[in-house]
């Protein structure tokens, strides 16, 4: 990986703080979303490691995002509950808002809409490479991570803290970018915030529609930013090319798109199309 300047994420940082959060208030699941006073952009300062994977750039995005409200006092940040040397979960963040305890999972996803994967709209989001889902992570923070906070073990750290688990209220911080078929791309879906829908997936078959556009492929860590319209562009022959690499890997990329017009989108490929509804 090559060594990130500040620049590079700042646009990281500006492009997550961007993204909306997932739902309002307690539309899903019964889960509530925690709102962070909307504040002007900021100076992301620094990671504590110089190389760090999305989940964990998330986290300190997030944390950052917390400190300039001044209603948050964070308290602890990614606490190890331990069971002895075993350590039996963790717990993203604690903090007062207004001074209010409140314990906070932080999730980012991407999502694409699969009408054949469930029968509710919420079972229809999948992970890109079809290995997770948005009714599996719902499940997991209703019944694992969220449910942590009230185990023994947990109490003991909040007995060292001075608080009890019953004055703790729990939300999520759920942000996310969605991505449909071409052919839903004007539909409205009910149950999300339909400002979390960034753009459309397609199979390698269908790429050939967009012959007379440009393409980029971020890193990983760059599918927070927006589309930056100063990037290494490529052709459609030689994107193809590179994109049957990752799908040879049934990896499913996230993808820039410029049309001729100058018009910018993100897209995924996926490699998929095989698979029986």
């Amino acid at each position: 990986m090559l060594k990130e300047n500040s620049k590079h994420i700042q646009l990281q940082y500006e492009g997550f703080l961007k993204t909306p959060l997932l739902w309002k208030k307690d539309a899903v699941f019964g889960l509530t979303q925690f709102e962070v006073n909307s504040a002007k952009t900021t100076q992301f300062n620094s990671f504590k490691k110089a190389e760090i994977r999305l989940g964990k750039r998330v986290e300190q995005f997030s944390f950052f995002t917390f400190q300039q409200d001044n209603s948050i006092e964070i308290l602890a940040e990614n606490i190890q509950i331990q069971d002895g040397t075993r350590t039996v979960g963790e717990i993203d963040c604690l903090l007062l808002k207004n001074k209010q305890p409140i314990h906070i999972e932080i999730v980012y996803k991407f999502y694409l809409y699969d009408k054949s994967v469930g029968n509710t709209e919420i079972d229809h989001w999948i992970g890109p490479n079809r290995r997770d889902s948005f009714h599996q992570k719902l499940t997991k923070l209703k019944q694992k991570q969220l449910p942590l906070l009230q185990s023994a073990h947990t109490k003991q750290y909040l007995k060292k803290q001075k608080i009890t688990s019953e004055e703790i209220i729990q939300n999520v911080y759920f942000k996310a970018q969605l991505f449909v078929p071409l052919t839903e791309l004007n539909n409205t879906f009910s149950t999300i915030n339909n400002n979390c829908i960034y753009g459309f997936y397609i199979f390698l078959n269908e790429l050939e529609q967009f012959n007379n556009c440009k393409f980029h492929i971020p890193t990983k860590v760059d599918w927070l930013k927006e589309v930056q319209t100063s990037s290494n562009w490529l052709n459609h022959a030689i994107f193809k090319e590179r994109i049957s690499t990752f799908l040879n890997e049934k990896s499913a990329p996230l993808c820039w798109i410029k049309y001729p017009n100058g018009k910018t989108q993100k897209f995924f490929v996926v490699w998929w199309d095989f698979i029986d509804s």
